[in-house]
């Protein structure tokens, strides 16, 4: 099973994430949380994007956006005898800066999130039978990242996007009503 994951460069707020096979459908998914839960960019204000060289998202990002609204790069790596040779960047949407064009913020995110969420790890006693599970951990876990975790000199991810004023604590967040 893949986890599609989305964070913001800067702050590293949990944005998004996909649970499903590697396909365009589950990259779908998570691009649509990610447009859902981003300010709508413009050609003055566009969103930059950048991953791997996988090519799905190639094929969704425009459903979501113009290409006149974002920067898109992949950054792909080459790899001989399992060990990265070289790397090859590729402007795909727009006119990001090329320097710009990498994929380190996510891949240590990812490590991060496999460190602490043990259902992630491979050959684990605590892997998830069930994808409905793994989605709540997951949700679970990006609760605790954005808002809970004080990721730079007392401020979470989420102070940092201004969505908060204050670090929150696990009773904030269990005994926190929620006004529909």
């Amino acid at each position: 099973m893949w986890i599609y994951t989305a964070i913001k460069r800067r702050t590293y707020f949990f944005v998004a994430f996909a649970v499903g096979k590697w396909t365009q459908d589950t990259c779908r998914r998570m691009i649509e949380k990610l447009y859902e839960r981003t300010e709508l960019p413009f050609p003055d204000n566009k969103i930059e994007i950048f991953t791997d060289g996988n090519s799905d998202y190639e094929y969704i990002l425009p459903e979501f956006y113009a290409e006149t609204c974002m920067n898109y790069g992949q950054l792909i790596k080459i790899k001989e005898n399992g060990r990265v040779v070289g790397k090859e960047k590729r402007i795909i949407y727009g006119k990001p800066n090329f320097a710009d064009i990498e994929t380190t913020d996510i891949e240590n995110f990812n490590g991060i999130f496999r460190e602490r969420l043990g259902r992630l790890v491979r050959k684990t006693k605590c892997f998830s039978k069930y994808k409905r599970r793994l989605e709540c951990a997951i949700h679970l876990f990006q609760f605790y990242w954005d808002f809970i975790n004080e990721f730079k000199r007392g401020t979470s991810p989420a102070m940092m996007e201004g969505l908060t004023d204050h670090v929150w604590s696990w009773h904030e967040f269990l005994m926190y009503h929620y006004a529909v």
